[in-house]
This record gives structure tokens, C-alpha cells and sequence, in this order.
């Protein structure tokens, strides 16, 4: 099996995915002006009102102008975002709202549409406090690739060039950030999905995983380059992908499997999290098989070379 020889067929699919998800930011951003995704209460500041209703639920247009009526220009809640919980319940997205306000709102729904309001969930969270979180969030990532480099440069330091195995983790890395960040803003852009503090769980949550699948081809190749030292080294590399592609397969479907059951399963709760799990393993295996070891044949080969011949050749 030469997985090796299709490395740039590899490449132009991940590309295929990454460009959509990089348009669908932009469009994102020219629609709500906050950034790339359309950004939960945890990110941008904001009230969250999960509630269910006993019997019957009202329509959509009647909670947003019962939020309407309640909005003042202190807590400017009028056109909240509302989704829909299953059969009878709502989750409402507004301006940052008091706990008195809300339970105003909630005596006006159980008054006015004749029935039993439970409140699932509300939280409440500062436009300023929306800000930190962005920003820690940001440096998460950037502490993360920055231990994963620093690790696996010391981890691989006996090996000749070092250093390319660690650039090699954190692109194919990078590349399981770009779908799953792709991924939320295409589903924010059609479904108004937003990205919450979960949302940033599931994304840390892929990077370790895509990391720890590279590692294990990677710790392949380093074992294989000492035992087959006259082997072409693309063919040592292939080798080792071929080695390690039963056990990267077996142990990600395995966690695959789990969160397609949740996904099915699980409730309307976690499912948004369980999807974006779900894409990003499924994008972290495919490029520590696909990606990250072809990464380093490509930079052994120095084939960036190459690329200019040809279009000059091309010209002449």
C-alpha cells in the first residue's frame, strides 16, 4: 500500500475542505461584525434562557415579542435568537438581562400562554467578560501548539532534524483547527449554531487527540530510521504509516462510533458539542495519516524546489 505516493492528492482534498470553511468565516464576519463565527453568550456577552413548556409550546414570533416588550434602553433584549429544544422548549439568546427581568419574562409566558414554565438554564455574562474568554481562548491554542512543538522536538531530539517532525505536528494540527473552525461557521451561517465555551472544549479536545494520533506515526518513523537506514526514506516513512494504520484506525472509530451514538442519542443539549467532536477526530486522523507523515517526506525531498522547475518549464 503506497500512501506516500498520493501525498498531493492528499493535500488538495484537505484544501477542498479548508476553503469553504475560510469563505463561510468571511461571511460570518460580514454578517455580524463579531468575527468568523457567530459567537454564544460566552464569547460576546449576553443572556442565555433555556426554558420548557408543559402542554403545548408557543411559536417562535410570539417569545420574541413578548422579549420585545420588556426591552428597555438599559437592557436593549428586543430580536433575541431562538432555538428550539426538542418539542417543548426553547433556548433564547438575548442582550444581558437581570435575574429580575428574567423572572418577569418567565411570570409573563406561564400568564399569558396558560401554562407551566421551568427554567432548564440561565446564565448571564458581561460583553467585557466575553472579551477575556476570547482572549484566553486564543492563548490556549497558542500554549498548546507551542508545548506540543517544544515536546516532540525534545521527545525526537536523537533523530536527525528534529525540529521538522514538531512543524510537521502543529500543520497537521492546524489543519484539524481550519476544518473544525470551517465546519462551526458553515453550521452557524445555515443552522445559527454559536460558539460557546463548549465549543472551545470540543476544539482542545481535537487538538489532543490529532496530536497524540501523529505521535504515534511519528514515534514509527523515528524506530523505522534507525532499523532501516538504506531504505529511500519516502519508502521508510510509507512503511510506517502502513504499520500504524490498523491501530490509528481501530482506536479512532472506536471513539467515533461513541459520539455518533450521542449524537443520536444524547439529546438536543450536547449534540452541537458531540458533532464538533465528532469532525474533529475525523479530521485528525485523516491528517496524521494523510498529512503530517507526507509533510515530511515533502520537506526530506525538499519538492518545493521542484514546483518552481515545473512552471518555469511550463512558461518556456
Amino acid at each position: 500500500m503506497n500512501i506516500i505516493k498520493n501525498r498531493y492528492v492528499y493535500f488538495f482534498i484537505s484544501l477542498l475542505v479548508i476553503i469553504p470553511g475560510i469563505i463561510f468565516m468571511g461571511l460570518n464576519w460580514a454578517k455580524t461584525k463579531d468575527g468568523p463565527l457567530m459567537l454564544g453568550v460566552d464569547f460576546r456577552g449576553g443572556s442565555l434562557l433555556e426554558v420548557t413548556f408543559e402542554g403545548s409550546r408557543p411559536a417562535t414570533e410570539e417569545i420574541a415579542n413578548l422579549y420585545k416588550e420588556f426591552s428597555t434602553s438599559e437592557q436593549p433584549i428586543a430580536d433575541p435568537i431562538i432555538q428550539s429544544l426538542g418539542t417543548d422548549s426553547f433556548s433564547i439568546r438575548s442582550k444581558t438581562m437581570t435575574d429580575e427581568t428574567k423572572g418577569q419574562i418567565v411570570a409573563e409566558m406561564e400568564k399569558r400562554f396558560e401554562t407551566t414554565v421551568t427554567v432548564l438554564n440561565f446564565t448571564s455574562v458581561s460583553a467585557s467578560v466575553g472579551a477575556e474568554v476570547t482572549q484566553a481562548a486564543g492563548w490556549a491554542i497558542l500554549a498548546a501548539a507551542a508545548a506540543i512543538l517544544s515536546y516532540i522536538w525534545w521527545a525526537f531530539r536523537k533523530v536527525e532534524h528534529a525540529y521538522r517532525y514538531g512543524t510537521a505536528a502543529i500543520i497537521a494540527m492546524l489543519h484539524d483547527v481550519l476544518v473544525v473552525i470551517g465546519v462551526e461557521a458553515i453550521l452557524g451561517y445555515f443552522l445559527g449554531w454559536e460558539a460557546d465555551a463548549l465549543f472551545l472544549t470540543a476544539l482542545l479536545t481535537v487538538i489532543g487527540f490529532s496530536v497524540h494520533d501523529t505521535i504515534v506515526v511519528f514515534d514509527r518513523v523515528r524506530e523505522n530510521s534507525g532499523l532501516y537506514r538504506r531504505i529511500e526514506y519516502e519508502k521508510m516513512v510509507n512503511h510506517s504509516i502502513v504499520q500504524t494504520l490498523d491501530r490509528s484506525i481501530t482506536t479512532q472509530l472506536t471513539v467515533m462510533f461513541t459520539l455518533f451514538a450521542l449524537v443520536l442519542f444524547g439529546g438536543d443539549s450536547i449534540r452541537h458539542f458531540v458533532i464538533i467532536l465528532l469532525v474533529g477526530i475525523f479530521s485528525g486522523t485523516y491528517s496524521s495519516i494523510f498529512n503530517a507523515a507526507p509533510i515530511l517526506v515533502v520537506w526530506e525531498n525538499r519538492e518545493w524546489t521542484g514546483w518552481f522547475k515545473r512552471k518555469e518549464e511550463a512558461m518556456n
